[in-house]
C-alpha cells in the first residue's frame, strides 16, 4: 500500500540498518488531550508499519484524560468501535535515549482504511491549515517555548507537590530562583540526557533557564520553517523531558498550575508566515509603520480569542493560572517587547518579525494551538480585522476593560467553544465536536467529585 502520511518503506530499512542494536519501538498516536497512545512493537514488525500501516480503533481518538471512552464523541458504539489505520510521520522515527534495551519511537497519524485523514486527529486540523496557507502562497513557520516543573516524587506535608531536590547533590531550594544559572547546575545531569536525547531525535533543544518559581524551567526550541515540525518537536520534546525526568529520580510536571502560591507553566508559540520566496510577510516595508499582515493577523486572533480559549486552557487546572500578574494573560490585548500582553511582538531584526501568542498553558495540545492561532490569522488577514490600539505599560490593568468579553473560567469557556462557528473552521466540525465532548464530559467529571478542599471548608461549619 502507499502511506498517505508519506511515509516510506525506505525511511524505515535506513533507520534499521542505521541502529541495529534497537530491538523494540513506541508507536505513538496523539490524542485530543495530547496524550501519546498506541503500542510497543518488535523490531521485525516496523517494516510492516510503513507497509501497511497498523490497526488502531477509533476510539482512541475519543478518549478523556483518564483514557475513558466518551460516548458523546460519536467514536465509540456509534460506529462499532471499529479499526482505523494510523501511519508514520515522516521524519519521526528515532532512537530514544539512554533505554535499555535499546529502543525507538515514531509518531503516528489516523487515516480511515480507504486512506483519508480521520479528521477528528488532532495533527490533521494543523496539516489542514497549512495547505489552506499553501494554496495562498504562504508558509507558516514557528516554534515553541516549553516551560514545566521538576518536582519531588513525594508529597510534602500537606500532600502539595514540591519542587525536586538538586539531582547533583540533594541540596532543596524555596527560593524562586528565577534566571539563576548556578541553580541549573544542580540539574545538569538531567538536562545533559534532555539535550542528548533531543539530539537523537533531531528536536532543535536550545536555552535553558530557571522560571518564575521554584522547580520551574523553560526550554526553548528553535524556529522551524514548517510549523508541522514545530508542533511534533513540542510533542517528542514533552515525551523525553519526563522519560528522562523518570530516570532521574524526578518528575516532570507539565501541568498548567501544579503549586498554588507560584506562577504557572505556559507554552509560548512564536508564528510568523512567509511567501513562496521565503519572505516574511509580517516584515513593515518601511521603518515606523507596521506590517499591514501583521496587524489584521493581530486582530484576528485578539477578534477570535474569547471563544478560543478552551483550546489554550483545556483542564480544570489550567484556568488557576490566570492570575493577574503572573505572566498569564487572558485578555485580548497585543504589545509590542511587553510580557504583560496575550499577543506580543517581540523586538528585533524586523525581518524576523512574528508573533508570541502566550495564553496558552502547557497542559494544552499543540497541534489545536497552533491549528486555532493559524485559523485566527486566516481570518484576520482575510476580513482584515482591525487589532485596536497598542497595550502599553501593565497590559493587565488594560485587560479589566475585556472580562466581560473573555470566559471567566472552564465552564464559560466550553459554552463558548460548542457555540463557536470559528472553532469549527478552525479545527472541523468532527474535531470540534469529539474536543468539546471530552471537555464536557471531563468537566461533569471534576463538578461532581467531592474534594479535599470541600471537607476542609465545611465538613464542620454548615
Amino acid at each position: 500500500m502507499t502511506s498517505p502520511s508519506g511515509s516510506t518503506l525506505q525511511e524505515a530499512a535506513d533507520f534499521l540498518d542505521a541502529h541495529p542494536d534497537i530491538e523494540a519501538f513506541d508507536i505513538v498516536l496523539t490524542d485530543t488531550n495530547g496524550v501519546g497512545r498506541g503500542k510497543i512493537i518488535r523490531r521485525h514488525e516496523l517494516k510492516a508499519v510503513y507497509e501497511n500501516g497498523r490497526h488502531m480503533p477509533i476510539s482512541i481518538l475519543g478518549l478523556d484524560i483518564t483514557g475513558e471512552d466518551v460516548h458523546e464523541t460519536g467514536l465509540i458504539w456509534d460506529s462499532g468501535d471499529g479499526d482505523l489505520r494510523a501511519w508514520p510521520i515522516p521524519g519521526t522515527l528515532t532512537p530514544l535515549h539512554g533505554t535499555s534495551p535499546a529502543r525507538g519511537q515514531v509518531l503516528m497519524g489516523m487515516y480511515h482504511l480507504d486512506s483519508q485523514p480521520m479528521t477528528s486527529d488532532p495533527r490533521h486540523a494543523l496539516q489542514r491549515q497549512v495547505e489552506e496557507f499553501a494554496a495562498k502562497g504562504l508558509h507558516p513557520a514557528g516554534a515553541f517555548e516549553l516551560e514545566f516543573f521538576l518536582l519531588s516524587n513525594d508529597r510534602d506535608s500537606d500532600g502539595k507537590g514540591q519542587p525536586a531536590r538538586a539531582i547533583l547533590d540533594g541540596r532543596a531550594s524555596g527560593k524562586t530562583e528565577v534566571y539563576s544559572v548556578d541553580h541549573l547546575h544542580g540539574m545538569e545531569p538531567l538536562f545533559s540526557d534532555i539535550y542528548a536525547a533531543a539530539r537523537l531525535q533531531g528536536i532543535p533543544a536550545e536555552t535553558i533557564i530557571s522560571e518564575y518559581a521554584p522547580g520551574q524551567y523553560e526550554l526553548t526550541l528553535n524556529y522551524r520553517k514548517d510549523i508541522l515540525r514545530a508542533a511534533d518537536d513540542l510533542i517528542m520534546l514533552k515525551r523525553l523531558v519526563r522519560a528522562q525526568a523518570r530516570r532521574h529520580g524526578v518528575t516532570a510536571c507539565f501541568m498548567a498550575k501544579p503549586i498554588e502560591k507560584y506562577a504557572g507553566s505556559g507554552m509560548h508559540l512564536h508564528v510568523s508566515l512567509l511567501d513562496d520566496a521565503g519572505r516574511n510577510v509580517f516584515t513593515e516595508a518601511k521603518e515606523g509603520a507596521w506590517s499591514s499582515n501583521l496587524l489584521h493577523a493581530l486582530g484576528g486572533l485578539s477578534a477570535t480569542m474569547a471563544e478560543s480559549m478552551l483550546v489554550f486552557a483545556p483542564h480544570a487546572n489550567s484556568w488557576r493560572r490566570f492570575v493577574s500578574q503572573s505572566y498569564a494573560p487572558i485578555a485580548p490585548t497585543w504589545g509590542v517587547n511587553n510580557r504583560s500582553v496575550a499577543l506580543r511582538v517581540p523586538a528585533g531584526d524586523a525581518k524576523n518579525r512574528r508573533i508570541e501568542h502566550r495564553p496558552s498553558g502547557v497542559d494544552a495540545n499543540p497541534y489545536l494551538v497552533a491549528a486555532t492561532v493559524l485559523g485566527g490569522i486566516a481570518k484576520g488577514m482575510d476580513e482584515r480585522l482591525d487589532p485596536g490600539p497598542e497595550t502599553t505599560g501593565n497590559g493587565y490593568e488594560a485587560a479589566d476593560a475585556s472580562r466581560g468579553l473573555m470566559p471567566a473560567d472552564w465552564r464559560s469557556a466550553i459554552e463558548a467553544a460548542k457555540a463557536s462557528d470559528f472553532l469549527k473552521t478552525a479545527l472541523g466540525t468532527d474535531l470540534h465536536r469529539t474536543f468539546t465532548a471530552i471537555k464536557e464530559s471531563e468537566y461533569l467529571r471534576v463538578a461532581r467529585t467531592v474534594s479535599e478542599l470541600d471537607y476542609h471548608l465545611y465538613l464542620h461549619e454548615v
